[in-house]
């Protein structure tokens, strides 16, 4: 096993790539970074970071195994970028990550709170970035709620501490026309349900 320094090179970064699915990742290359890529004896990357923000994902099928491939030590990344895709919920994968420390889920299609409840599986976690997302026009998103999450206190973010059960969520950013977000995608499904049923 790689020693705990060495884990820390530089992030990977597949930013900008246009990828549709996390497994795209196995046919391209990361952006060239400051420093070149840690590598072991295999070849697989050293390092604790992955940014995937502004492309096209929707979910994270087979993220654990496109992991596996690209990183020596996948279940150690502590720094997930996910921001600027296409995400509407929180997969179950990420409670996998139990070493995960940042995650970035700003400017993504998340309305639902109990999606982020997901995440209280996650020891470490501290940092979430939600601003940018329809979860935001939810009046218990902006005046605070309880939640499986803990507390988090940092302007456009939720911080997590280790001692209270509470949420408290200070000033988050809201991008203007994702008032009618949730709106317009529950009238979308109560039409598409009324047109089965005929």
């Amino acid at each position: 096993m790689s020693g705990g320094r060495n884990m820390f090179g530089s992030p990977v970064d597949f930013s900008f790539r246009e990828l549709n699915t996390v497994s795209d990742m196995l046919s391209d290359e990361p952006n060239p970074g400051a420093r070149p890529l840690k590598r072991d004896s295999e070849q697989k990357i050293l390092s604790a970071t992955l940014r995937l923000n502004n492309n096209f994902l929707s979910d994270l099928t087979g993220l654990m195994d496109t992991l596996s491939a690209l990183y020596a030590e996948p279940t150690r990344l502590a720094w997930l970028d996910l921001s600027f895709n296409e995400f509407q919920h929180i997969h179950p994968v990420l409670t996998e990550l139990k070493e995960l420390r940042l995650l970035y889920l700003h400017g993504n299609r998340i309305c639902k709170l109990s999606e982020v409840d997901k995440l209280a599986a996650l020891p470490f976690l501290h940092t979430i970035t939600l601003h940018g997302n329809p979860i935001v026009t939810e009046r218990e998103y902006r005046y605070g709620r309880r939640s499986k999450v803990r507390e988090m206190h940092k302007s456009g973010s939720r911080r997590v501490s280790k001692n209270d059960n509470s949420v408290i969520i200070l000033h988050p950013y809201v991008i203007p026309n994702l008032y009618d977000f949730c709106a317009t995608q529950k009238k979308k499904k109560e039409r598409k349900t009324a047109h089965d049923r005929w």
